[in-house]
């Protein structure tokens, strides 16, 4: 398999700090830039910024100028049979270039096939040739912007009887061979170990903890099955659960602090209930700090 012999470049330690940001949304953009609130940084959907111009653009454009930025793409199709689509991969790195974001992700899923494009991050099965396609898709990603990219878990509903690896194990493979980083979005193992009745704490035991340079959080919806067991809808419309929240603490204890995004999606709420979401994360991502310079003085 090809691996590119030239390191992508990664961010620096502090790019980021470890605190607590919020997708960007239109609803939004006057509040923050007449209250600019106390956030770490904001992420944007790429794709909603591929034009040349228009108020996104004026907005984002300003609020960049107080805040730092992660692009989070959603129409790569890094898991695609065939080829990605370079004009998408031109004006993904257009943007990038545009406004040198802190942070740059994708995700672990396919959405296009023979130039259709589908309105969904399908699953991928988790095999030796997936493995090869991601990490040459990825390779070709990172070469094209000039940096390492994060590479996030999915949200699935059912498992591949095909697939050879357990997920973890194929993020951590697709890390060490491709050279990205990782997206772990805690609502993603909650909604999968959930809907394929696995225990998510297991999960995280074997998720690749040490190449995960941000964390997402977001709401779930619950519905049910043809025999009634419970389903999880990745909805991103909703607060976050509290066995997320869990899950999230359990993980800061493990991995440390890392920066951590509040995404809501639909039914966007006016902006105090968003803020309350993440000043809930940044108590504790405060509370893990403290907890790490405690151990630091007594080691």
């Amino acid at each position: 398999m090809s691996v590119s012999h030239t390191a992508p470049r990664g961010p620096s330690p502090d790019a980021v700090p470890a605190r607590a940001g919020v997708g960007l949304k239109a609803a939004h953009y006057r509040v923050i830039l007449e209250s600019r609130p106390p956030l770490g940084f904001f992420e944007v959907h790429a794709e909603n910024y591929m034009g040349a111009g228009g108020p996104p653009h004026r907005y984002l454009t300003e609020i960049r100028t107080h805040y730092r930025l992660s692009v989070h793409g959603v129409g790569l199709s890094i898991g695609s049979a065939g080829p990605l689509d370079e004009p998408h991969l031109r004006r993904l790195a257009a943007l990038v270039h545009r406004y040198e974001p802190e942070l740059v992700s994708e995700h672990l899923a396919w959405s296009s096939h023979g130039g259709a494009f589908f309105n969904d991050l399908l699953p991928l099965p988790y095999t030796a040739e997936t493995l090869r396609r991601v990490c040459e898709h990825l390779e070709q990603v990172q070469e094209h912007l000039g940096r390492q990219i994060l590479l996030e878990n999915p949200s699935t509903y059912v498992a591949f009887a095909s697939s050879s690896y357990a997920e973890a194990d194929f993020m951590a493979e697709v890390a060490r061979r491709s050279g990205c980083a990782l997206l772990l979005d805690i609502n993603n193992v909650y909604v999968a170990c959930t809907n394929q009745q696995c225990d998510p704490l297991q999960y995280l035991a074997q998720f690749p903890l040490a190449a995960v340079r941000q964390i997402h959080l977001a709401g779930c919806a619950t519905d049910a099955d043809e025999q009634g067991r419970a389903l999880l809808i990745d909805s991103h419309d909703r607060e976050v659960a509290d066995r997320v929240w869990f899950l999230y603490e359990h993980v800061l204890a493990r991995r440390g602090a890392v920066p951590t995004l509040i995404e809501w999606d639909q039914n966007v709420p006016a902006w105090d209930p968003l803020a309350a979401q993440a000043a809930r994360a940044d108590r504790a991502l405060h509370a893990c700090t403290l907890q790490d310079r405690r151990h630091v003085a007594l080691g």
